[in-house]
Formats: structure tokens, sequence, C-alpha cells
């Protein structure tokens, strides 16, 4: 039977060990994981660039990218799952299908998880979702520099990753109500063909939609990758300055085709520093802090943001962060 004096010392050892778990909490690095599109392609590749230079900046937060294998919704929600499951402190996910990934984001956000998302303007269950810019714009100006190389006239067709991507799917949008509304001598044809963020998809789609229209003047590409496709089959159709090709791309990837004309020009916005900007949004919302009106991220392209309610629980925060380039000046962006 235990004596007054050790009931004592028992209770202040408890006392101690309790206050050892509470300081060793208070100290536990802020885990963030950002979970990427598909894993291994070189949009990507940069982009974890910019989320493990966060954490190398920021003693006392951890940060991994992670994704799926493949281009494929289903795979990305079980990651995000795990991820719950993990109860890791937050999640910064760029959507491959917006509407797949809300229960299982609920479930975050109900654990106390911050979410924040990318590309995915329609996410309900994110507190942050953070674009490069306003994607309509984007894709509009995606045409108007497709138009110019057109002759503002003959027939175009556009790709993009997946349907289900929200922001390729805008830019597309863009890009098509652009044409209508300012070039009426453009026609549409087989808008918004997939190609999975898969360049073969895209090398396919584009060999077919060729075929099919042997007259088609216009390629406005949505993924990374639809361009280095699109680009591959009108190079071996000996196309180069009779169809044009714009679309989003990286200058290293597309290096080959702007040089040989088979695209005409690219834009993009750095991958690198949206990791930043996603795995900062994560880190202020542990913290308890907010992005408001017009801060400065202190990120290239996102210095100035802006922030509206989202369709859900959180905000849209918008930079200004696109870069278009061509043959002339691709060689100054080294990724």
């Amino acid at each position: 039977m235990m004596n007054k004096k050790s009931a004592c010392v028992l209770v202040s050892a408890l006392a101690a060990v309790g206050f050892a778990s509470a300081l060793q909490a208070q100290n536990k690095p802020i885990d963030i994981v950002t979970v990427v599109k598909i894993t291994g392609i070189s949009w990507f590749n940069r982009m974890e660039v910019g989320v493990k230079e966060f954490a190398a900046a920021n003693p006392g937060v951890t940060t991994r990218q992670i994704g799926p294998a493949q281009s494929d919704a289903a795979q990305q929600q079980r990651l995000v799952e795990d991820l719950v499951a993990k109860k890791v402190d937050a999640i910064a996910v760029v959507s491959m299908d917006p509407p797949t990934l809300e229960p299982v984001l609920k479930r975050a956000l109900d654990r106390g998880i911050k979410v924040v998302t990318h590309e995915a303007d329609n996410q309900k269950n994110t507190l942050v979702d953070i674009e490069a810019f306003d994607n309509t714009a984007y894709g509009a100006r995606l045409n108007d520099r497709l138009a110019a190389c057109m002759g503002q006239a003959g027939k175009w067709s556009s790709l993009v990753g997946s349907l289900g991507s929200q922001s390729q799917v805008q830019w597309a949008d863009g890009g098509a109500a652009n044409a209508a509304k300012k070039y009426p001598k453009m026609t549409l044809v087989d808008a918004k063909n997939e190609s999975a963020n898969d360049a073969e998809k895209a090398y396919a789609k584009a060999k077919e939609i060729l075929r099919k229209h042997p007259d088609i003047k216009g390629f406005q590409g949505s993924s990374s990758l639809d361009v280095l496709g699109i680009g591959r089959a009108v190079e071996e159709a000996g196309l180069q300055g009779k169809v044009c090709v714009y679309g989003t791309g990286l200058p290293s990837e597309a290096a080959k085709f702007l040089e040989s004309g088979a695209v005409g020009g690219i834009a993009f916005w750095d991958p690198k520093d949206a990791g930043l900007a996603m795995n900062k949004a994560a880190m202020m919302l542990v913290q308890g802090k907010k992005i408001t009106d017009g801060m400065d991220l202190g990120i290239p392209g996102y210095n100035k943001v802006t922030v509206k309610k989202g369709p859900g629980v959180g905000v849209i925060v918008t930079g200004q962060a696109w870069v278009e380039v061509d043959k002339k000046n691709y060689k100054q962006y080294a990724f």
C-alpha cells in the first residue's frame, strides 16, 4: 500500500511527465505533405524543389512530396486518405479531380488537418486554394498568341490533361470563349481532348486530329506534356510553320520543338514557386495566421495576392505568376 509521501512523489513524477509531453508536443515539427497529380514528370519534379526549399528555409517544418505513379484520381485519393489516417498537420494537394477528393478532404478538415489546394478553385473542402493567376485570362492569352500565329482564321483544337482538371478546363474554355468573341474566322473542332497528362497520348490524339482535319491550323494545349505530343506530331508531318501550337509547358522540355518551329510558344508558372506558396499557406494555417488581400507572400509571382471567398469553407488566393516564352527567350529559364 502506497504511503502519502510516495503518492506525492508519484503525482509529481506524473505531472513532470505530462509537462514534458506538452513541451514535446509544442516542439514537434510542423508536418506538411504535398500531394501532386503524378510523380516523375518534370513539372512536379520542379515543384518538389520548392517543397524541399521551403523546409530548408523554415526550421521546425518538415515537408515531403508524394503522388501517384499514374495520372489517376482514385490513386491520388488513396494517398490523401493515408495522410488523413496518419493525421499529418497539413496537406497541400494539386487536385487531379476536385470532386473526387471532396469526401476525404472533409475528413481531413474534421480531424483538424489544414488543407491547401492548387489548380482547384472549385474545391469546397479546402481552407486555401492557391492559383498562380486568373485561369480564364491565362487561357485567353494563350489563344491570342495562337490566333496571331494562325492569321486569326482556320480550324483549331484544344487538349487538356483530364476533364476533371479544373484549371486546365478553365484554360481551354477561356481560349474558346476568347476566340468566339474576337476571332469569328477561327473554328474550334474537337475541343478538350484528354491526354491523361501523357505526352504519348497527346501525340496519338494530335495525329488523330491531323488525320481527321487535314486543314487544321492550330492547337492549344493545357497539360505541360500536351505541347510535347502535339509538337512531335506536327514535326513528323512536316507541318512546322503551317500548324500553330501554343500551350502550357516547361522551357527545358519544349526547347526541341521551339527550336524546330513545331511549337510556336509556351506559357507557364514556375512550379517551384507554387510549391513554396502552398507550403507557406499551410504553415500559416497551422500557426493560426491568415492570408489577406494584397499580402506579399515573399515568393515571385505572389507578391500582391488577391483573396476572395471560395465555393466552400475557404478562400481562393490568386497571384500574377505567369510567364510566356518562345524561341527567342526560352533559354532565360533553366527548368
